[in-house]
């Protein structure tokens, strides 16, 4: 049989990215060039989360929708992930929760908040 992606990050991959205040996701379309941007994570339990404070213009955003294969870059470790829309309402409320513990007081956070971002939240799983 084939090969059959991990689901979940290791312990030691998820302690990183909790750890990481920003982190760069690296995207791509599928003919296009490789594009870096910071971005905030966030880590509930074994699953990790990004979402897009500008919406679904982002350009990273964009791409990872259009090639759900990204790369996470967090110091100096690559972590090859796949991104898959994390919707439902229990998962849009842990992101929210996890970034207002996450991300107190700093500039954006009320943007990852808004009603009209909610639906940009991804979940990470490594590939």
């Amino acid at each position: 049989m084939g090969y059959i992606a991990r689901m979940r990050f290791e312990p030691a991959e998820l302690a990183l990215l909790a750890e990481t205040r920003e982190i760069e996701i690296e995207t791509a379309l599928p003919d296009g060039p490789a594009h870096r941007t910071v971005i905030w994570v966030v880590v509930d339990a074994d699953d990790a989360f990004v979402r897009s404070y500008r919406g679904a213009t982002a350009r990273w955003y964009r791409e990872a929708v259009a090639n759900p294969a990204v790369t996470i870059h967090a110091d100096d470790v690559a972590l090859h992930a796949r991104v898959i829309p994390a919707v439902d309402a229990a998962s849009i409320r842990r992101v929210s929760e996890g970034l207002v513990r996450k991300y107190p007081g700093r500039g954006g956070l009320q943007a990852m908040l808004e009603s009209d971002v909610l639906d940009t939240t991804l979940r990470l799983i490594p590939s």
